[in-house]
């Protein structure tokens, strides 16, 4: 990354300002997030905010947002002694995952389901997510198929309407998008498939079904999924 020149403290924060500093806050972290998960940012990586905000030409203060932002999704660690650190995602930090998942994605498609019964809410945004990653039976895996597995899933959630859920599933986001990035074409297909089923039972209005299915495609892909990861982490 190139840096940019020093600017003063002044200017920054009226540029910040001007630019909106929670929109700033979000560019920075989602710029540290894709260093660390192309591995620009290697584990044991030491974030300095003063070389940071110079990389990103802000202050300190967006940029120690996203650290911290970093940290409660699990990608960074600090100690008095080093400070900030990316650390390594494990098998196990994969398995913890699928288990938060479980826990929040059936019941939001139980409720989206609901919604959509009701007239509350309806499928389209869901069934754009499934046309984004859409491909041939043997064509080959498509560069956004990471992209529009993420939105999917947000989608799925959002659709369920519980806001705690929502706020519960926002930070774990940015572990799915590595754990995705590592296995991009792991049952690529059968996902495609499994997703269809679970917008057709929540179109349909079917609360139950549509619980079943979303448990069912994550457990289908939690073995074979973080078999393929043990690979790519040696």
């Amino acid at each position: 990354m190139v840096k940019q020149p020093a600017v003063a403290a002044s200017a920054l924060a009226e540029n910040e300002e001007s630019r909106g500093f929670g929109a700033l806050a979000d560019q920075v972290y989602a710029r540290m997030l894709r260093a660390i998960i192309t591995g620009e940012s290697a584990p044991g990586t030491r974030l300095r905010e003063r070389a940071l905000s110079e990389d990103h030409n802000v202050s300190r203060v967006p940029v120690r947002e996203a650290i911290q932002r970093l940290e409660q999704e699990g990608f960074v660690v600090t100690s008095p002694r080093r400070g900030a650190v990316v650390r390594e995602l494990t098998i196990d930090d994969a398995q913890e995952l699928y288990d938060a998942r479980i826990c929040i994605e059936p019941h939001a498609a139980r409720a989206a389901a609901r919604r959509v019964r009701t007239g509350e809410a309806d499928v389209a945004a869901l069934r754009a997510a499934i046309g984004e990653h859409a491909a041939d039976e043997s064509g080959p895996i498509p560069d956004e198929t990471v992209s529009a597995n993420l939105a999917f899933h947000t989608e799925l959630v959002n659709l369920g309407g519980n806001s705690i859920l929502i706020g519960l599933f926002r930070p774990l986001l940015g572990r799915m998008e590595w754990l995705f990035n590592q296995t991009p074409g792991t049952r690529h297909h059968e996902q495609r498939h499994e997703h269809r089923d679970l917008v057709q039972a929540i179109a349909s209005g079917n609360p139950e079904l549509a619980s079943a299915l979303a448990y069912t495609h994550l457990e289908l892909g939690r073995e074979p999924i973080l078999a393929d990861l043990s690979k790519t982490l040696g």
